[in-house]
């Protein structure tokens, strides 16, 4: 855990130190990016950077927070210009301040949509639903996750069960592959991940995922928005919005897009996340 902390210190400070322009007056655009990239391909994050400061004219700089609530906090301080966030923290955002902007989202599998994964160890081949875990442990990503945190308990909301009561134990791993770590290694006896990230770590490290298994899966929820501050200009923000969905068309981001297993990203629509608004709803957790 101490290496996994310096390395990531470590990229940290590279990715800032790399961001040097040369044209210093030039205010950075900050940009916040979900920790899992982090957990994927560091050095696809560095040449992402770098395509997007070609593309602004403007010096970039890539902030990674490991919660989505602190990326949140930084959103409402208006520390960052940019964030690709969950859709979840984007929905609370949009209700305190309305003025947070949908700039535009990735395309997974030619949608722009994702489910939600429920996984066991390989060696549970009985477990077919979440109901069958009564009296167990089981592992989040993250309260603001909707793969991993809010699709789950609306499972059990829906079967007639107290989600807060089901399970013997629960705990946050604040991060997808994290929780599929501790569902292999039988630190937990279940869990909940966002299935782009699980199909992704398959094609990466099929030793890892190998060692469970996906027992079930959601409906399909509106993928994770990129958003502007509602500071941001109307010039950064198109700006910002030209460059994303430019890269399926340009050479070089459409690798980058294959690294990242993506499509692309499009305009995004607010209806995208009305199932999800109507799940909060039904728990009371809006």
């Amino acid at each position: 855990m101490l290496l996994f902390r310096n390395i990531f210190a470590g990229l940290g400070l590279l990715l800032l130190a790399t961001s040097a322009w040369s044209a210093p007056n030039l205010r950075p655009v900050r940009v916040g990016l979900p920790h899992v990239i982090m957990d994927r391909q560091y050095i696809l994050v560095e040449e992402w950077r770098l395509y997007l400061q070609a593309k602004l004219h403007r010096p970039v700089e890539f902030v990674i927070r490991r919660k989505d609530s602190d990326t949140m906090d930084q959103l409402r301080l208006e520390n960052l210009d940019f964030a690709w966030i969950s859709d979840y923290p984007y929905l609370r955002l949009k209700r305190q301040q309305p003025y947070i902007r949908l700039v535009a989202v990735p395309l997974y599998q030619g949608k722009p949509y994702f489910r939600s994964y429920l996984i066991v160890p390989a060696a549970d081949d009985q477990t077919t639903s979440i109901s069958q875990l009564k009296g167990m442990v089981f592992a989040y990503v993250d309260p603001y996750s909707t793969g991993g945190y809010v699709h789950p308990r609306h499972e059990l909301w829906m079967a007639g069960e107290d989600p807060r009561r089901h399970f013997s134990k629960t705990f946050f791993t604040w991060s997808n592959r994290t929780v599929i770590e501790a569902v292999a290694q039988g630190l937990a006896d279940g869990g909940a991940v966002d299935g782009f990230v699980w199909d992704s770590l398959a094609k990466t490290r099929p030793d890892l995922t190998g060692q469970t298994r996906v027992f079930a899966n959601s409906t399909e929820y509106g993928v994770a928005p990129f958003i502007a501050n509602r500071a941001v200009s109307g010039g950064d923000f198109r700006a910002m919005r030209r460059a994303l969905l430019g890269m399926a068309k340009d050479p070089e981001a459409s690798q980058l897009l294959t690294r990242l297993n993506l499509d692309g990203f499009v305009p995004g629509k607010a209806k995208l996340y009305e199932y999800l608004a109507k799940m909060l709803r039904d728990m009371d957790e809006e």
